[in-house]
Parts: C-alpha cells; structure tokens; sequence
C-alpha cells in the first residue's frame, strides 16, 4: 500500500452540509467561501444513524484521510493522506464483526463493501470520523465523502460530490478538516 504523504498545515477549517431546499437526499456544501451541490443518504439526514438506514448522520465528523484510485486518475493536490487503493482493499460493515467499521483485506469472510469499485464512486474517497474512534455496533459504517452518481443520486449515508468538486475541496481540506453535517 503506497501513501501519498500529507504536506504541513497550519488550521484544519470546516465543510458545512446543509440539506438542499426541497430537498430530502440533496445538499449543499459549503467550504472556504464556495458552495457546492451532493448527494447524501436515500434516508435523508438523521441523528439516530443505525446501520443500514440509509441516511447521512448530523454531526460533526474530522476528516481522517482517504484512498484514490491511482490507476484511473493523477492523485488530486491535497494536504490530506491519500492511500492508492488496491483491488484487495475492503471495508467491514458486519456490526458482529471484530473489524466493524474499518479497512479490510480480502479474502475477508464478513459482510464488506469493496472500495475499488468498478462504478468509480470511490476512485477518490474520504473517510470521516463516523463510528470509528469510538464504535457502536450497528451504530453505522463506511460513512465516506465521495464522487456522485449521474444526476445526484442518493448515496447509502455518504456525502457525494462531483470530480471537480472533490478536487476543490480537496485543495481545502487538511487531516481534522471537521465536515459539519446540520441538517
């Protein structure tokens, strides 16, 4: 696994996520004086996040690093960590798993999403602090910013953006960037 390594900062700033007017599964997100559209959960926004629900937590969630797919882009400038992915690269979300809530390596018996997706939703992803520090079983997984679906289709709880948006924000944004989910 090969990391990009983060270069010096001095204030980590914060991306605001509001739901969008009218609005149960689009955002907007605000971060050093601009503001752009997301997709987030087909729940909506919740602060009772449960696994499997579908919907964006409303927190305050540090950004904690992330991977990009190496083998379809130029890694985006960031201050950020950013680890090239590679296709044995997985992310548990068995709440009865020892490794809930975190990177896995396949082969990996429990249930898991594949972060070197073939759709290119996570050729550039985040990861924020939801549930990983401290973990709650079923207490929801794999919370991740990433890149949006045709027409800003509703995620499974993330927050999704378009390419050119991900590299704005990625310029912005430092390891404890703090995205603020209001509702």
């Amino acid at each position: 696994m090969r990391k990009i390594p983060a270069k010096p900062f001095s204030s980590s700033g914060t991306i605001a996520v509001r739901r969008a007017p009218g609005s149960r599964t689009r955002a907007l997100v605000s971060f050093a004086g601009r503001t752009e559209q997301a997709a987030i959960g087909r729940g909506g926004m919740t602060t009772r996040k449960r696994e499997g629900d579908g919907a964006t937590p409303i927190a305050a969630m540090p950004l904690l690093g992330g991977y990009v797919r190496a083998d379809r882009m130029v890694p985006p400038a960031t201050r950020l960590s950013l680890t090239h992915m590679r296709r044995d690269m997985l992310w548990c979300d068995a709440p009865d798993h020892a490794s809930y809530n975190r990177p896995v390596t396949a082969p990996f018996a429990g249930r898991h999403e594949t972060l070197m997706r073939a759709d290119g939703l996570y050729d550039v992803c985040l990861v924020m602090d939801w549930n990983i520090r401290v973990r709650r079983r079923n207490g929801g997984s794999a919370i991740f910013f990433h890149l949006v679906r045709p027409g800003y289709q509703p995620t499974e709880g993330c927050i999704a953006v378009t390419l050119p948006a991900m590299r704005r924000i990625l310029a912005f944004a430092r390891k404890g960037t703090r995205v603020k989910v209001l509702g």
